[in-house]
């Protein structure tokens, strides 16, 4: 079964970070750089001792380098429109994972998920959504962090709006499986 490509980082989490989804990630940077891209999406303290993997034009993940502290981190996805590299813990990696599979994620295994180089701009309400068109309400994130696979009760407490305003806390994909929080950073 081939893994879809990458459409948004928050993850998308490409995640794919980079972080995964709908385009593929280009395989024409070396492996060092690379590594640094996937390693500028978290705190160093993270990134140094995280593995660090990229997504093949055919889908299927090849590790750069192999960590020591269960985080995993994909470098920017050159096929979309901003920088999205993203490093994410175990439970995020098995919840952006299910995103990638049109699988339902576990819900109440909370997991972590950095993207300190910003995301690629997405739809707020369309998890699959490849480019803005009208409706699927197309928002632009910065550097954030995100929380993935909580309870629904967990999500209520944030704002769900359509077209958020990105500056605070909000929930992307609200009603959909893979609804999660995005937090930005500064």
């Amino acid at each position: 079964m081939s893994i879809p490509t990458l459409t948004h980082r928050c993850l998308s989490i490409a995640v794919a970070l980079a972080v995964i989804g709908q385009l593929p990630v280009a395989v024409a940077a070396s492996d060092a750089q690379m590594i640094k891209s996937a390693m500028s999406a978290a705190p160093k303290k993270v990134s140094a001792k995280a593995t660090v993997v990229a997504m093949d034009a055919g889908g299927k993940m090849r590790t750069l380098r192999q960590g020591s502290n269960g985080f995993t981190c994909m470098p920017d996805n050159p096929a979309t429109p901003g920088p999205d590299p993203m490093c994410m813990d175990k439970a995020a990696m098995a919840w952006a994972m299910a995103w990638i599979g049109h699988t339902t994620p576990v819900v109440g295994q909370i997991g972590f998920m950095y993207m300190l180089s910003g995301g690629t701009d997405a739809s707020n309400t369309d998890p699959y959504a490849a480019k803005p068109e009208p409706g699927n309400h197309w928002v632009k994130t910065g550097p954030h962090v995100m929380i993935v696979g909580a309870e629904q009760d967990f999500y209520d407490m944030y704002p769900k709006d359509a077209m958020p305003d990105t500056a605070v806390p909000y929930v992307m994909w609200p009603g959909t499986p893979y609804q999660h929080l995005m937090i930005p950073v500064k």
